[in-house]
């Protein structure tokens, strides 16, 4: 056993167990102190002297999607040191999408600085960050960014599927579809208990294309995960061999000091949002991203975006616009098969984090083979991108909508509002066999945005008044300021900009204003005059919400509208000023 005898700071080496001191007015005397306590645990001074790869392990019983972080962890930590480096495992917070309260979105801020100040505080040389459900990704990608420390993802992977009386069934989508039935009468109380106990058949991550899913391909599209990395299923053998991998990796990043900056390029961001489109991804996909683009000092251009929707077709047929589930797109070459088809459209010069560029990976990707879930660019399931911005007068600031997962007759559409000012009053009345509406309506949620959940909740997704479900409507020109889940479908406009709790022009939608939404046009726009509408504002001025204390407070004063990421102004980085895709 060697023994090193130096306990004094080395200027020079801003590396290992002397990297990010803590400050006791004397350097020597910090290491000396900080090795002491880490002996503690039984480390030589041997393996304190190696690259110190940082684990973030995200594992909670409040967390499903996380239930095999424990494997996971052991496996990069086989990988690590395989590779030299010494493994460090630490926790950060664990946010669920089902079991945060009031939603999962207002937490991941709070998720990204609790990972960011924890990588700042602790030394490593680079760090893995382990996460799945659907916030945890974009968090950790933000923290990562704004820490600066050589980073590299690995997601839990999605559950596996299950059967309910001959069918596949998986979460969320089949979760949706069989409660719309419930909700129409189609089926009985028997029956959605029984379907309850199959719709998650293991840990991982919803096996359909949601917000997890999406957020893994853009993941590994943007290069910062392990080519092929996002599709392996949580119980998988697949799965653990890229945490080992992953884990080797690491260690040649801190030795490369390949940092996220070097990753997360425009080009890289393009890359990302091109993968979103093909692949009829999440609508929260665009409003993670802008965040994680944010915290380098780029801002994503909505329209540039959507001039990008017009020429990238939905290329995987995965529910909820198609209907497969990640397993099957694993099994059917993963992201590497999709990027293949892609490969006209991608910036291939972007740099990842095996330190080889996007084209060189693709070029040493495995052949293509006969397979029935990525499609071709000439045989799309959709023909343009997934996701459509929408403007108008009552989003100035834009408004998306899920083009490949909504109904064709609806997405050219005028009627009437039926308005709900809030969650609260939607519950109440949204069910009132006395409620005037019928199917041609236009279903109005206000008060659900950042500011004024706060959170921006998944309530975007306004369910079928349940006097119109049991007529058999299937589904409504719904508008709202929040967001929904990635697993939903339905003519849906969300993230409408400037929220109602700010003073959008959504606040003043009263029952009985036509709406009137084209998609072919991108437009969605309040057919009331404008001054009328100027009589509004001044009849009932907004007062934005406020807190007393704490986080709530925090969010409140400083969260930013859907277009900025719903980060925290105070977090973005003011380095670059840039705009993603950049003009070409």
């Amino acid at each position: 056993m060697s023994q090193d005898n130096s306990n004094r700071d080395d200027d020079q080496s801003k590396s290992g167990l002397r990297k990010g001191l803590t400050n006791y007015g004397d350097a020597g005397f910090s290491l000396f102190l900080r090795k002491a306590f880490i002996k503690g645990a039984g480390y030589t001074d041997d393996a304190l002297a190696r690259p110190v790869v940082g684990i973030i392990d995200t594992g909670s019983a409040y967390n499903p999607c996380h239930g095999n972080a424990p494997q996971l962890v052991e496996a990069v930590k086989r990988g690590v040191l395989m590779s030299g480096g010494l493994p460090m495992p630490f926790p950060t917070i664990s946010v669920h999408e089902s079991f945060s309260q009031p939603t999962s979105m207002y937490l991941r801020n709070l998720m990204s600085m609790d990972t960011e100040e924890m990588i700042r505080a602790q030394p490593m040389d680079a760090v893995v960050l382990i996460g799945g459900c659907d916030k945890t990704v974009p968090a950790q990608l933000m923290g990562a960014a704004s820490a600066g420390v050589p980073a590299i993802q690995l997601v839990t992977g999605s559950m596996l599927t299950g059967g309910h009386r001959g069918e596949r069934v998986g979460a969320c989508t089949d979760c949706r579809r069989f409660w719309g039935k419930y909700r129409a009468d189609e089926i009985d109380g028997e029956e959605i208990a029984d379907v309850n106990n199959q719709l998650v058949a293991s840990v991982g991550t919803c096996s359909v294309m949601g917000t997890a899913s999406t957020m893994a391909c853009m993941t590994e599209a943007l290069g910062m995960m392990l080519p092929g990395s996002a599709a392996p299923p949580a119980v998988t053998a697949d799965r653990m061999r890229y945490a080992e991998q992953t884990g080797v990796t690491a260690v040649t990043m801190a030795r490369n000091r390949l940092t996220p900056d070097k990753i997360m390029t425009p080009a890289a961001f393009e890359n990302a949002l091109r993968v979103l489109l093909a692949i009829g991804g999440s609508t929260n996909g665009v409003v993670h991203m802008t965040a994680v683009a944010g915290r380098l000092g780029f801002d994503i251009d909505m329209k540039q975006l959507d001039k990008m929707s017009r020429e990238t077709p939905v290329l995987v047929d995965l529910k909820p616009s198609g209907q497969h589930y990640m397993e099957d797109l694993h099994k059917a070459g993963g992201v590497p098969a999709l990027l293949r088809e892609l490969r006209p459209l991608l910036r291939l010069e972007a740099l990842t984090v095996t330190g080889r560029t996007l084209g060189e990976e693709l070029d040493d990707a495995r052949p293509p083979f006969t397979q029935h879930v990525i499609r071709t660019v000439a045989d799309p399931i959709y023909p343009q991108g997934g996701i459509a911005v929408l403007e108008g007068n009552l989003a100035p600031g834009g408004a998306i909508i899920k083009q490949s997962a909504a109904a064709p007759a609806l997405m050219e559409h005028e009627g009437r509002a039926v308005v709900f000012e809030n969650a609260e009053d939607m519950a109440n009345r949204i069910d009132d066999p006395d409620l005037d509406v019928n199917a041609d309506d236009v279903l109005v949620l206000k008060n659900i945005g950042p500011t004024g959940a706060p959170g921006m909740p998944e309530a975007g997704y306004l369910p079928i008044p349940k006097k119109l479900a049991r007529q058999g409507v299937k589904d409504m020109v719904r508008i709202s300021d929040g967001r929904m889940s990635g697993t939903a479908a339905g003519t849906i406009v969300l993230h409408v900009t400037p929220e109602a709790a700010v003073g959008g022009t959504l606040a003043y939608v009263q029952n009985g204003d036509r709406i009137r939404l084209s998609v072919a046009k991108r437009e969605i726009s309040l057919l009331v005059d404008e001054a009328e509408l100027a009589r509004r504002r001044a009849e009932k001025p907004v007062v934005r919400p406020e807190a007393g204390r704490g986080y709530r407070k925090l969010f409140l004063q400083t969260v930013t509208q859907a277009d900025k990421g719903v980060d925290f102004d105070f977090l973005r980085s003011e380095e670059n000023n840039g705009k993603i895709p950049e003009s070409r």
